[in-house]
């Protein structure tokens, strides 16, 4: 038994020992300044402005490789691609679906896909027609929407019957329904009859699975953002409104494109996910003008944990962390001595992530850190006032009159689902009433949120990667499991958070603006939690992972700008034991079957790692 668990020991402290000793690979940056021939450290002004770094064509190739690599592994797997797709509408509190057995058969289960809305039927059975026992029920609670699941007989109800109704106990959609008799044997078709109008009850009976996982249902928040986008998609009044409408949108747009199936709802979030590398590669690039440490640096990024996991899930925060990536390169191309074109964009981002969550606001606050700063930078120049007041009017523009614009355009669903059409929507109050009272509830959901949770966490915790969330946990299936959780990679959450220290340290000795513009967008995201009091999740963190992947990038820029001899066998080991955490934890990111031994013994390295 000791010896089974030692593993657990060992590992962890053998992760932190290698971040340890890459940190200290990284001390002859702090013996000497780094700065160009000729340059006094104590006399050089800060400033954002730095040299324009050229993206050759091996960054490119470097960057189309990097995103086909990461695009396989991350649609691996991803869900079925198929599901019932057809649903009967039960309209209203009381409708009927009769269904008569060719012969007297016991009931065993009936299996069924749920579809939209929630509340429950009555499982009615008969062997006349006309007297009817209640025999159990199917639950379509909020949790139960778009998942294969079991009716709950009652056991001491009799199971003999010719003949099966469903009494809807509100307006309900379901999805299909299978009949198994004693023996657990699927009925066919042909062994019962039914009105054609209930059709899309048995119409893709081939489609149950074996098995009933996250592969083939909802799980986690899907239940909730998957179930919006097809709400919007359909014009129906959202059940979820705690979050701005895009990101359920653009969930929506790989619901058109492949259905309402696992596949479908999660392809957007994980082509994001996939559009988060070249963007990161590029962000890497121009902090460090190393393709080498790009390529690394992207790799970090990229087969982290967090970035796996989140982005194949049908949630918003895929989309929030996309744009901020975007609207602090922008704002780095721009503050960098780049054209006003960059801050636009840069605006444009960040309109389109607060449309999608709110958590982009905190980024936008660093964003105008960043720009005021520069433009503190440039107080000495020639007409600095005169351009600070002219580049505060463009702001007001991409900063505010745009985000703004797009925020509203984001809730034409919830417009048409009210029943308005056309443009002239956007201009009636009725529209503006919508948009207003939304505001107004999710401040105070937010606001008023008092709720419990087993795998919540705290900001501290995030730091330290001590408490996962755990999405998916299926049965034991004798020495086996399936299960994954949401955290960070261990060396890029530690090894991330000593190059933030060690950039703050360059930021005060080197006065480097590379340093200072990624602790600004570290501490943007990070600080607002520390002062929230309402419940709080790992995923809370997954939008300062960038920058901590980022930091790491820089510590390795500096390293060879002290010792270019010395730095690439530090920046290979990190980079591969990196990927090769990434595998060994892929049983626990993707949920696919492993040994409990494994999971237990080489991967819970804590006690709050839930798997």
């Amino acid at each position: 038994m000791f010896f089974e668990a030692l593993p657990k020991f060992i590992l962890p402290f053998s992760a932190m020992a290698f971040v340890i000793y890459i940190a200290f690979r990284w001390l002859p940056i702090f013996e000497e300044t780094h700065l160009p021939e000729g340059s006094d450290s104590a006399a050089k002004p800060f400033s954002f402005r730095v040299s324009p770094v050229k993206i050759t064509k091996k960054d490119l190739l470097a960057m189309l490789i990097l995103t086909l690599v990461y695009g396989f592994v991350a649609f691996f797997g991803l869900g079925d691609r198929q599901a019932p797709e057809s649903r009967y509408e039960f309209l209203n509190a009381g409708d009927e679906a009769i269904i008569e057995l060719k012969n007297k058969t016991e009931i065993g289960n009936i299996v069924f896909f749920s579809g939209l809305h929630t509340g429950e039927y009555k499982i009615m059975l008969s062997e006349d027609g006309s007297s009817y026992t209640e025999a159990g029920k199917i639950s379509q609670g909020y949790a139960d929407l778009f998942k294969w699941k079991n009716a709950e007989l009652l056991p001491e109800a009799p199971r003999q019957a010719r003949f099966i109704k469903l009494v809807a106990g509100a307006r309900l959609s379901m999805g299909e329904i299978l009949i198994k008799d004693k023996d657990g044997n699927i009925l066919d078709k042909t062994d019962f009859k039914y009105s054609p109008q209930i059709e899309a009850l048995f119409d893709e009976q081939a489609l149950l699975p074996k098995n009933f996982s996250f592969l083939n249902s909802t799980y986690f928040d899907e239940i909730y953002h998957a179930r919006t986008a097809l709400e919007h998609i359909d014009k129906v009044n959202p059940y979820e409104t705690t979050h701005p409408p895009l990101g359920k949108v653009i969930i929506g747009f790989g619901i058109k494109l492949f259905g309402m199936n696992p596949f479908g709802w999660r392809f957007s979030g994980t082509v994001i996910g996939i559009l988060m590398v070249p963007a990161v590669y590029l962000l890497i690039k121009l902090l460090t003008a190393s393709s080498l440490i790009s390529v690394c640096g992207t790799l970090f990024f990229s087969f982290d944990f967090m970035h796996y996991v989140q982005t194949r899930i049908a949630t918003i925060d895929s989309y929030s962390v996309f744009f901020i990536i975007l609207m602090y390169l922008f704002m780095w191309l721009y503050v960098s001595g780049g054209r006003l074109r960059y801050l636009a964009l840069s605006g444009l981002a960040f309109g389109l992530g607060a449309a999608s969550k709110w958590t982009c606001f905190y980024a936008g606050g660093g964003l105008a850190v960043i720009w005021l700063m520069s433009h503190i930078s440039r107080r000495h120049e020639e007409d600095a006032f005169r351009s600070f007041i002219i580049n505060s009017l463009q702001c007001v523009l991409f900063f505010i009159i745009v985000p703004a614009a797009v925020y509203y355009l984001s809730y034409i669903p919830y417009g048409q689902a009210a029943g308005l059409k056309g443009p002239g929507m956007l201009f009636s109050k009725q529209y503006l009433d919508i948009v207003i009272k939304n505001q107004v509830s999710m401040f105070s959901y937010h606001s008023d949120l008092v709720a419990t949770h087993p795998y919540s966490s705290r900001w501290y915790e995030w730091i330290a990667n001590s408490r996962p969330i755990l999405y998916y946990l299926e049965a034991s299936r004798g020495t086996h499991k399936a299960a994954f959780a949401a955290f960070l990679n261990p060396i890029v959450c530690w090894g991330g958070f000593f190059a933030m220290i060690g950039c703050f340290l360059l930021t005060v000795k080197n006065k480097s603006p590379q340093c200072l513009f990624v602790i600004i967008g570290y501490l943007a995201q990070l600080l607002p939690w520390v002062l929230v009091s309402r419940i709080t999740f790992a995923y809370h963190y997954f939008p300062s992972m960038p920058f901590l992947c980022l930091a790491l990038c820089l510590m390795f820029s500096e390293l060879k700008s002290a010792r270019p001899e010395n730095y690439k066998k530090p920046l290979f080991a990190f980079t591969a034991v990196c990927v090769l955490l990434f595998f060994a934890f892929y049983p626990v990111l993707s949920g696919i079957y492993a040994p409990t031994t494994y999971t237990s013994n080489f991967l819970k390295w804590f006690p709050g790692w839930p798997f």
